[in-house]
């Protein structure tokens, strides 16, 4: 699945360019017995299966090796236990040297991989989902992106939604009309200055109709800024 997204997203192009080297380990590799075995049942019972930790912490020291050692190295494991996954940490993790990301499954992880190799546990959102693929290469592809060189123009990331501090203006392409609706005529003024203004107005807008608790936090940081000057 993480081969598969990676051949057809922006994380390939990263990684033609030597931008960033990716390594897939397959946790199987590690199993146990001729069943290669990689989960077992929970001690105290309960529904649902444990991934074990002899193969966790088999195939983590094999990833260490690959990225050249645990010297700025930051191992995540996506969780609802974790801090909620924003642009913020995205910019911070971009700026790491070498990140592992276990992909979690079944019920769990044994907790004593988490003890003994986690340094950091994010949540992609209060929900759960089938595969721990998923919630990797979100991460995985929200940090990537933020690395110089990997985007046509790091512009378009640092003008994104949640790259600053309100939700994105709306965008608009050819034709200027159609089934009645038109482009803005200030978006094909040629005033730079009005088209920033107007930018500026609509992400405002679109953040206080559309994200209350965002612009919310906008104004609250705007008053602070303003009793700070």
């Amino acid at each position: 699945m993480v081969n598969s997204v990676v051949q057809q997203s922006m994380l390939r192009r990263a990684v033609e360019q030597e931008k960033v080297v990716l390594h897939c380990i397959n946790l199987r590799d590690f199993g146990k017995s001729k069943y290669r075995q990689i989960d077992d049942t929970p001690f105290g019972g309960g529904a649902g299966m444990i991934m074990m930790a002899k193969p966790l912490f088999q195939a983590i020291d094999h990833a260490i090796e690959l990225v050249g050692g645990s010297e700025n190295l930051r191992l995540i494991y996506p969780s609802p236990q974790g801090e909620l996954w924003s642009h913020k940490h995205a910019v911070e993790n971009s700026k790491v040297d070498k990140l592992i990301v276990i992909c979690g499954h079944y019920k769990g992880i044994d907790e004593r991989v988490i003890e003994k190799y986690v340094t950091h546990e994010y949540s992609i959102g209060d929900f759960v989902v089938t595969s721990g693929e998923l919630p990797a290469l979100i991460v995985i592809d929200s940090v990537v992106r933020l690395i110089p060189g990997v985007l046509n123009k790091i512009e378009s990331a640092l003008t994104d939604t949640f790259a600053t501090d309100l939700l994105d203006a709306p965008y608009y392409t050819q034709p200027r009309e159609i089934e009645g609706m038109k482009v803005p005529d200030v978006l094909i003024s040629g005033h730079h200055e009005k088209i920033k203004s107007w930018r500026k107005n609509s992400s405002e807008e679109a953040t206080r109709k559309k994200r209350p608790d965002i612009w919310k936090k906008y104004l609250e940081l705007n008053d602070l800024e303003k009793n700070n000057e």
